[in-house]
């Protein structure tokens, strides 16, 4: 390999190509993970991942995310890290863009079948 395969991404650029919600796009991948952009309004579903964690990296607006036990509020500039098996539900009221980083494998739904659920996602 040589330095000709390195490619610099500009996440406003990619945010820049799609309208929808809750369908992350894939802007590169590292050590069997996908580096995701996506944007999010309103409420997602209930779900946890089996084996896989997740971070949420909030580049535009403010997340929460809601536990069964409490919420969180991730600001411009934070992230979290959601570990698998635990139950959580992200909002929106307003959008929100972010980078999601999880393994290659895992379904944005989780253990959840929704009409969210996106089973063959973009690259772009």
């Amino acid at each position: 390999m040589d330095s000709s395969e390195v490619k610099v991404v500009n996440i406003k650029q990619k945010l820049s190509l799609f309208t929808e919600h809750w369908n992350p796009k894939i802007v590169g991948e590292l050590n069997d993970h996908k580096v995701q952009v996506v944007k999010l309004k309103g409420e997602f579903v209930w779900h946890h991942h089996e084996k896989e964690d997740e971070l949420f990296l909030v580049i535009k607006g403010r997340l929460t995310i809601h536990f069964r036990d409490r919420d969180i509020h991730i600001n411009e500039g934070e992230f979290v890290i959601i570990p698998h098996m635990l139950e959580h539900k992200p909002e929106a009221p307003e959008e929100v863009e972010i980078i999601l980083i999880e393994p290659i494998a895992a379904m944005n739904t989780g253990n959840v079948k929704s009409d969210k659920t996106v089973v063959v996602q973009k690259r772009i």
